[in-house]
């Protein structure tokens, strides 16, 4: 798994160097659709069962919903850990913009599969997530973000688990 993480990170630097429009503000027709892989550490705070993590998610901005709390869109993802642990998800997310910073609070639910990894004492688990992230170009971010998987005592029991991720976002 190990060998995994590393081949998906070096295909994931090659992206970013040979991308000729990142760092530039082209103007340019967007689809609307935002794709964004991350990697971290799932569940730090466990000594016994962190391992790392990585994932993809999509965004569709064509599906928006101006509200009361701010700028409110869909999102759907995926993440594995190195434990072969995962966990499939769809929600909804906040924006707030702040110039070139942003800050996205997302609950997403979802089914999660413990592999090797950690028992979270039920298959369907509530993710918690809040990113800060860089507008790096108009259609590029680079992040971090933490979040919280609970069960919210859906079994017997409820251990949840507290993890952290490097995202970077791109437009297409």
């Amino acid at each position: 798994m190990k060998n995994f993480l590393k081949t998906l990170l070096v295909l994931f630097l090659t992206v970013i160097i040979f991308d000729k429009s990142f760092g530039e503000d082209k103007t340019k027709i967007d689809s609307g659709h935002k794709y964004n892989v991350y990697t971290g550490m799932f569940d730090f705070s466990d000594k016994g069962k962190k391992s790392q993590i990585i994932g993809i998610q999509h965004l569709n901005d064509n599906l928006f919903r101006d509200s009361f709390i701010g700028t409110i869109k869909p999102v759907t993802g995926f993440m594995l850990t190195a434990d072969s642990a995962s966990y499939l998800y769809t929600g909804i997310q906040a924006e707030y913009k702040f110039g070139k910073l942003n800050l996205t609070p997302s609950f997403t639910p979802g089914l999660y599969q413990e592999g090797d990894g950690k028992d979270l004492g039920h298959m369907v688990e509530f993710k918690s997530e809040l990113q800060l992230s860089l507008d790096l170009s108009s259609s590029t971010e680079f992040g971090f973000s933490y979040n919280h998987l609970s069960n919210a005592s859906l079994g017997e029991k409820n251990p949840g688990a507290n993890s952290y991720m490097f995202n970077f976002s791109k437009s297409f």
